[in-house]
C-alpha cells in the first residue's frame, strides 16, 4: 500500500503530524511525503527514522522534495501529536509583528486596503511565517475586521501560529471579539521574537 502526503506550504509541525497520521493508517507499506522547505524535510526524515522506518529522498528539485518512507509490520508509533516538536534551528524561520490596523502611514483608507492585501498575499507565500503577532491597533485584524479575519484563519489552518496581545485586546475592549488565534502576553511575545532568526514588523 502506498499513500501520498502533500505537505507543501505547511509549517512545522504539521508535515510531521500528517506523516504520522498516514503511517498510522497502514499496517505496512509506503508513505510518500512532498515538502517544499528545509525544516519540514529534515523533521519528516528525523521523525521517520526515530520510529525505525526507512526514509529516503526519491525526488528533489530545489526545495521541492519527495520523501519515501517505508513502514514495516514491526513499526510502533507511540508519540502523541501534541508531543511532536520540530527542530527549526537550521531554517530561516521568521515571524511577523503587525502593530496597526493598517499598513504604512499616509492615507488611512489606502492603509486598510494594503494590510488586507498583504494578509491575502501572505496566504500564498512560501515559506510561511512561524507566527504572526498582533499588537496595539493590529488586534482589530483578528477581531472586528472580517475582511482580514478570513485570511488570518487560512494562515492558521496552514500551521501559522496566530497570537493577539492580551493587554491590547483589553485596552480596545476587543477580547470578547477575538475570532482567530489565541491571546498572549508580553513575555511570550519576547520569547517568540528571540527564538526566530528574523522578525518583520509592520504597521
Amino acid at each position: 500500500m502506498s499513500i501520498k502526503v502533500d505537505a507543501r506550504g505547511q509549517a512545522c509541525p504539521l508535515p510531521v503530524i500528517n506523516t504520522k497520521k498516514a503511517l498510522e493508517s497502514i499496517d505496512e507499506g509506503v508513505v510518500e511525503v512532498r515538502v517544499d522547505d528545509l525544516a519540514p524535510k529534515e523533521n519528516v526524515i528525523k521523525f521517520a527514522k526515530s520510529i525505525n522506518c526507512q526514509a529516503e529522498i526519491i525526488s528533489e528539485n530545489g526545495m521541492d522534495v519527495t520523501i519515501k518512507i517505508t513502514k514495516s509490520k514491526d513499526t510502533k508509533i507511540d508519540i502523541k501529536d501534541e508531543d511532536i516538536k520540530c527542530d527549526i534551528s537550521s531554517d530561516n524561520s521568521y515571524i511577523v509583528a503587525i502593530m496597526s490596523n493598517k499598513l504604512g502611514n499616509g492615507n488611512e483608507e489606502l492603509g486598510h486596503v494594503l494590510i488586507k492585501s498583504y494578509l491575502f498575499a501572505l496566504t500564498e507565500t512560501n515559506p510561511l511565517p512561524k507566527s504572526i503577532l498582533f499588537l496595539n491597533g493590529g488586534v482589530e485584524l483578528t477581531t472586528i475586521n472580517n475582511a482580514t479575519v478570513e485570511n488570518i484563519k487560512i494562515l492558521e489552518e496552514k500551521g501559522v501560529e496566530i497570537l493577539s496581545c492580551g493587554t491590547c485586546l483589553d485596552y480596545y475592549e476587543l477580547k470578547q471579539a477575538l475570532k482567530v488565534g489565541s491571546i498572549t502576553n508580553m513575555y511570550t511575545i519576547i520569547e517568540k521574537m528571540n527564538d526566530c532568526s528574523k522578525v518583520i514588523t509592520l504597521g
